[in-house]
């Protein structure tokens, strides 16, 4: 059985791919107290120590308001931490999976994008992830990169839109959510799936993996929260994104299409309705 290292495996998305690798692999994985990315010298033990076959890279910078207020930081995880774990894998032979992220489109686009839409990353947070998208592409040989669309999982342990939209609603406070940017919502489980079959039977390359259906903005994906809940959706108010006052920029557009999965036969992802039914029934409720 090939072992697989996961890095930032503690997160969200970490902890179900955790378990879903399982079936396929010997699983070892680290967080960011155990593995500092910035520290080539730390990376280098960490490889003799685990000697992956295969290397999933979760260990990120992903509060994207806070990559804009400390750049050097986000820039030291995200894309040079990246460039030391793909080093590494070159060096050892190991194939490495990069997840990045669908933020890496910037402008104005009215259409979701392909694996080969121009990337025009706006926000810090943004700029970092597609730096280290470059040097897993410059660096490996059997290096993937795989893109996620707006995450949502965690169940209880849940922090993001999900769990802020129902603490919300259960508090019987005002709900905003915003009409004017728009996303491919992407379960944890599913895209941990899709991962694991583009390890398996893909070719090295750059992937999305977001469950399906048209762009969606927050304000409709508020109100399915609520309705999958059994709580009235019209208690969500939609507003436009300046009413909320952020430093990092986010575009208009943040959704995708799974034209790589498709072109490699591999199946297509759900649509996010079902998943986000299926996660609040199953997970937080």
């Amino acid at each position: 059985m090939k072992r697989l290292l996961i890095t930032g495996a503690n997160g969200m998305l970490g902890q179900d791919l955790r378990a879903i690798a399982e079936r396929e692999f010997e699983v070892v994985h680290t967080d960011a107290k155990a593995l500092d990315v910035t520290d080539r010298t730390a990376v280098d033990e960490a490889f003799t120590a685990y000697q992956p076959d295969v290397l999933l890279h979760l260990a990120a910078m992903t509060d994207v308001d806070g990559c804009e207020t400390n750049p050097d930081r986000a820039h030291a995880v995200n894309a040079e931490g990246t460039k030391h774990i793909a080093e590494c894998c070159r060096q050892n032979g190991a194939a490495m999976v990069y997840i990045s992220t669908l933020a890496i489109f910037g402008g104005d686009s009215d259409r979701p994008f392909t694996e080969t839409s121009p990337a025009k990353p706006e926000s810090v947070y943004a700029k970092s992830k597609f730096q280290g998208e470059q040097y897993v592409q410059d660096i490996v040989e059997n290096g993937y990169v795989v893109r996620a669309g707006w995450m949502f999982g965690g169940g209880k342990e849940d922090k993001k839109f999900v769990a802020k939209i129902l603490a919300q609603a259960k508090a019987g406070q005002e709900i905003r959510a915003v009409n004017d940017k728009f996303g491919s919502p992407t379960y944890t489980i599913d895209f941990a799936e899709a991962v694991l079959r583009i390890i398996a039977h893909g070719q090295p390359g750059v992937y999305h993996a977001v469950n399906s259906g048209d762009p969606v903005n927050r304000y409709d994906v508020a109100r399915a929260i609520l309705i999958a809940a059994g709580i009235d959706s019209d208690r969500v108010q939609a507003v436009s994104s300046t009413a909320f006052d952020l430093p990092a920029p986010r575009p208009r557009m943040e959704a995708g299409v799974n034209r790589a999965l498709e072109q490699a036969g591999l199946p297509a992802m759900r649509p996010w309705q079902e998943a986000l039914q299926d996660y609040i029934t199953m997970r937080m409720l």
